[in-house]
C-alpha cells in the first residue's frame, strides 16, 4: 500500500508542478501584454517617392506607290495624285512635329523641290508632297512646312495621312523613278 501512496503523491506532485507551471506561463504572457499595451510613445516617418514620365515616340510611314504616269494621254493636263501616311506612337501630352525631308534628289537638275529618278540614264520625275487634301500646303522638314498635330491625347497610335502629286505633263523618259523620303518626329 505504500507503493500506491508513493504513487499517487508522486502523481499529485506532478499535477501541481504542472499547475505550476502554467500559472506561471499565464503570468509571464499577461506580463509581457501589458508591458507592450503600457507603450510610452511611437514615432513615425514619411518619405517622397518620385518618377519622371518621359516624352518619347516612334514613326513609321507607308509606302507611296504613284502607279503608272502617262504624260500623253492620262496625265498630259491631269496631275497623278495618291495618298500615303506617317503613324506616330508618343507619350500621352507629348507635342510634336513631323518633317518630310526633300528626298534624295530634291533640288535636282530638273529644277523641283522633289523628284523620283530612273536607275538608268539620269533623268527625274517631278512630285510633291502636301499636308491636305487640296494639296495646298507643301509637307518639309522645317518651318510652316512642318506637320503640327494635336498634343498626343494617349499613348496610342496615331495615323495623318500624306497627300502625294505628280503634276501633269512632264516630258520624263520611259522607265522606273524612285526616290527615298525621310519621316522624322520631334518632340
Amino acid at each position: 500500500m505504500s507503493s500506491v501512496r508513493t504513487i499517487q503523491k508522486g502523481l499529485t506532485v506532478d499535477m501541481n508542478m504542472k499547475r505550476l507551471l502554467a500559472l506561471g506561463s499565464l503570468a509571464l504572457g499577461l506580463c509581457l501584454f501589458a508591458t507592450s499595451a503600457n507603450a510610452v510613445g511611437s514615432a513615425t516617418s514619411s518619405f517622397t517617392v518620385s518618377a519622371s514620365v518621359v516624352a518619347s515616340c516612334t514613326i513609321s510611314s507607308t509606302t507611296l506607290a504613284f502607279g503608272n504616269y502617262d504624260p500623253i494621254v492620262t496625265n498630259a493636263s491631269t496631275p497623278l495624285d495618291v495618298n500615303g501616311s506617317v503613324t506616330i506612337t508618343c507619350t500621352k501630352g507629348a507635342a510634336t512635329t513631323i518633317g518630310l525631308d526633300a528626298g534624295q534628289n530634291g533640288l535636282n537638275a530638273a529644277g523641283t523641290t522633289r523628284a523620283m529618278a530612273t536607275a538608268g540614264p539620269a533623268d527625274y520625275l517631278s512630285y510633291e508632297l502636301y499636308q491636305d487634301t487640296t494639296r495646298a500646303t507643301l509637307w518639309g522638314n522645317s518651318g510652316a512646312n512642318l506637320f503640327t498635330p494635336p498634343a498626343a491625347p494617349s499613348k496610342s497610335a496615331r495615323t495623318f495621312p500624306i497627300y502625294g502629286r505628280i503634276p501633269a505633263a512632264q516630258g520624263s523618259t520611259t522607265g522606273s523613278y524612285t526616290d527615298t523620303v525621310v519621316a522624322t518626329v520631334n518632340f
